[in-house]
């Protein structure tokens, strides 16, 4: 028998292989325990965010930490990548819509009325299609943003409000003395206002008219004034807010969160059942 005095040839192996193996990708489902590299932190994943790519731990003292997906994990001592995880919908329909009304199932939506509801932004619009979609389609009643109000009587003056075209108008932080509130109390002392019903909630920003425990947050930040307020909010919340993407993620992350009217705040529910009233009334 020959004897190699060199020994095997270590370039026919893969001699970069990690000792403990390449990582391979897993769906992050509940239930599996976790090491994160970094931290060293070990728990069993209780939570986790599609949106916005998270996971949570939590470790045998009950102690919770969140990490993003992705690699830097470690499972029974082998790495992983961890990936959102595969969800299936039943195809059950529900009995009542998200705003609470008895589900009207194989009705065709309604031809649009000429009467319209008016929002601020793009994110007070999806809300309100997320929870009374469905009730406004069968009214055929349209929701239009506006980007602000401080054109809105422009607007007006080109949608020329008249008793078969009104116009609800729903306003962020409507509250005495603020900018919204000096607009549309002039818009409602002219002639413009005859057709027009201007309500509003409270709040800075329509994001806090979601409840915060659906969120798994006590109460919404207290954002100092210097600071764009859903930046703050982000901050404050340890999530990603360094452009208008991270934004934006975060409000789908929101959003998601909703399941219906029962995870509104009051304030904005009764303002917009008000504003869906009047413009069907014409």
């Amino acid at each position: 028998m020959s004897f190699d005095r060199y020994g095997t040839d270590v370039l026919n192996n893969d001699w970069r292989k990690p000792k403990n193996g390449r990582a391979v990708e897993i769906s992050s489902d509940l239930g599996l325990v976790l090491e994160e590299v970094m931290t060293d932190f070990c728990g069993e994943i209780v939570a986790v965010d599609r949106d916005l790519r998270t996971v949570t731990l939590e470790d045998r003292r009950a102690k919770r930490r969140t990490f993003p997906m992705g690699p830097g994990f470690l499972l029974e001592g082998r790495p992983v990548i961890l990936c959102p995880p595969v969800t299936q919908k039943g195809p059950e329909l529900p009995t009542r819509t998200a705003s609470g009304s008895i589900a009207v199932h194989g009705t065709k939506a309604r031809v649009a009325r000429a009467s319209r509801i008016f929002v601020e932004g793009r994110h007070d619009a999806e809300l309100v299609e997320k929870v009374w979609g469905d009730d406004l389609r069968i009214e055929g009643v349209v929701v239009e943003y506006l980007d602000g109000i401080d054109d809105l009587s422009e607007h007006l003056r080109d949608f020329q409000p008249g008793p078969n075209r009104r116009v609800g108008v729903l306003v962020d932080h409507l509250v005495p003395g603020s900018k919204e509130s000096r607009i549309a109390q002039s818009i409602m002392k002219s002639e413009q206002g005859k057709h027009v019903l201007i309500v509003g909630h409270p709040y800075i920003d329509v994001w806090a008219a979601v409840k915060p425990e659906r969120l798994g947050k006590k109460a919404w930040p207290d954002v100092p004034r210097h600071l764009e307020w859903k930046k703050g909010v982000c901050q404050a919340f340890g999530w990603p807010h360094r452009d208008q993407a991270d934004i934006a993620r975060a409000w789908k992350h929101i959003l998601g969160g909703v399941r219906g009217f029962q995870d509104l705040e009051p304030a904005l529910l009764g303002r917009v059942e008000e504003l869906i009233d009047f413009v069907t009334q014409a």
